[in-house]
């Protein structure tokens, strides 16, 4: 059994005013984005200051769409009793599959607003969006946050505030599979030649199918517990729409225009 490492979740304290690791993970997670994507924004017919736009479009859909999503998957009840904690954000809860669909609609609206297709714009965005999401996942360990199931693997550890068993370090596993191994994967097949469609597809298959594995190892949101068959999760049933959405939309590129023409 491993230690928990004793890493103070407040990175940056000057007097009242405090920096949370969790939150320059996020700031990690936007300029990384924000890099990768002025080396291929012209790949597109973008620019870098449309690059920085469609981040902006794109910060607002997550942090909305994030806390929206988890008020009505996760905070349902919570929020019916009282509706001004949606906007209490310091009290934590945010969800992946809400911001996502914050994201969507911003892409949607920025790919109107420069006259691209919807789906040759989410194709770039989408190598874009691993390295955030595994900077979160740290964020996540770092704020003793979705604890894992209790396990008697060696690298098992307590959770502070969980009790004296080892538990599996969860957020560590999606921060290495959302992460790192999504990225590897999506920017391979981003940086040739492919039909449009086809690495939006890619990222809601893998990012689906990542998710739903981990969910048998994490433990299940108090709140909720398990929602079917005494071990099917929130976590999993959001994400089999977006396995299912993948799978359709990387069919539907087989007959869609070539995009991507330069190398990265």
């Amino acid at each position: 059994m491993l230690s928990y490492p004793d890493i103070d979740p407040v990175a940056i304290a000057i007097g009242p005013l405090k920096v949370h690791w969790y939150g320059l993970m996020y700031v990690i997670g936007f300029v990384a984005a924000w890099w990768l994507g002025c080396r291929r924004a012209s790949r597109i017919g973008l620019t870098r200051d449309d690059v920085s736009d469609l981040l902006f479009y794109s910060a607002v859909g997550v942090v909305a769409g994030g806390r929206l999503g988890y008020a009505l998957f996760y905070g349902l009840e919570q929020w019916l009793g009282d509706p001004l904690w949606i906007f209490k954000v310091w009290d934590g809860g945010m969800s992946f599959h809400g911001g996502l669909i914050g994201v969507l609609i911003a892409a949607l609206l920025f790919a109107r607003r420069k006259g691209l297709a919807f789906f040759t714009l989410t194709d770039f965005v989408a190598p874009l969006v691993p390295i955030g999401l595994g900077a979160g996942r740290i964020g996540n360990f770092i704020n003793h946050e979705l604890p894992g199931r209790v396990t008697d693997l060696p690298w098992g550890m307590p959770f502070p505030g969980y009790g004296p068993e080892a538990r599996h370090p969860s957020s560590l596993y999606e921060a290495l599979l959302e992460g790192v191994v999504l990225f590897i994967i999506l920017w391979w097949v981003s940086s040739q030649p492919r039909r449009r469609g086809l690495v939006s597809g890619m990222f809601l298959i893998c990012y689906g199918l990542f998710r739903f594995s981990v969910e048998f190892v994490r433990q299940p949101d108090p709140q909720l517990g398990f929602i079917a068959l005494g071990w099917v999760t929130m976590g999993m049933l959001l994400s089999l729409p977006m396995i299912l959405c993948g799978i359709l939309l990387t069919m539907w590129s087989r007959r869609q225009p070539v995009d991507g023409k330069q190398t990265s």
